[in-house]
């Protein structure tokens, strides 16, 4: 989509005059949201969001948002700032315009949508980009967001199972529940090393009861194995071996 340079200029010129700051006056708001109107305005936010300005988009829907709560573009302006806010990563405040959407429209019809991306916003705060890009393995780091997230993808398909976010929210929950039980092993080595084989052994025991479809269940049975022969626990050690030597027969514990 072509966009005219004036339309542009105009609405930088808004931005920078919603933001406020040394810059400008609560009287220049007032006079640019005075004479440009709500729906004028929208069509800004809409436009800098088509060009990817979305800290431009956000300062305008924030202001609209402020000026109009019950307006007749209330709902779409929410959930517009809501993508805004994602996509310039500030989760804080995503996460703050989502919860207040489902609190006050808790029947609308986008709620599955909201739900959606607190998942998402969950998700991505649990993320450390330059580290997966550099290969580095982090799964000892706090999962917490992570499990919001993956309480926030289960509302969603509970509540909305046939909405058009429900599949992605399938897969990305089988990405989370990998990452949890990656955690689990983490947590049970760094209890190995420290030869505190009890808790180790529990961890592992997670893994096989929580996380059974992941991809750590190997690592959670021969976790168990060394585990239990530490401890001497030879019944339990050789329940564990027969299950990894039936589903696993290639680990090396296994031989």
């Amino acid at each position: 989509m072509i966009i005219k340079k004036s339309v542009k200029n105009w609405v930088f010129v808004v931005a920078a005059v919603l933001l406020g700051g040394c810059s400008s006056s609560p009287d220049d708001e007032e006079i640019v949201l005075a004479n440009r109107g709500a729906q004028a305005l929208y069509e800004d936010a809409k436009t800098s969001m088509e060009i990817g300005n979305f800290n431009g988009a956000a300062t305008i829907l924030s202001a609209l948002d402020s000026r109009y709560p019950f307006g007749p573009l209330s709902h779409q302006v929410q959930l517009d700032l809501i993508y805004s806010y994602y996509k310039t990563g500030k989760p804080d405040q995503t996460l703050a315009t989502i919860d207040r959407f489902i609190r006050l429209n808790p029947n609308h019809s986008d709620v599955d949508y909201a739900i959606y991306m607190r998942g998402l916003t969950n998700m991505d705060s649990d993320s450390n980009l330059f580290q997966e890009l550099a290969g580095i393995d982090r799964s000892d780091r706090d999962p917490s967001k992570s499990r919001e997230a993956f309480s926030d993808f289960r509302r969603l398909l509970e509540k909305y199972p046939n909405s058009k976010y429900a599949a992605d929210a399938r897969k990305r929950m089988v990405y989370i529940k990998n990452r949890l039980a990656k955690y689990e092993i983490a947590v049970a080595r760094f209890y190995m090393r420290r030869q505190a084989f009890v808790a180790a052994a529990n961890r592992g025991r997670y893994v096989l009861e929580y996380y059974p479809d992941s991809s750590q269940i190997q690592a959670a049975l021969e976790i168990m194995v060394e585990c239990y022969d530490q401890l001497e626990l030879d019944d339990l050690k050789n329940n564990a071996l027969k299950t990894l030597k039936l589903n696993y027969p290639d680990s090396n514990y296994a031989s």
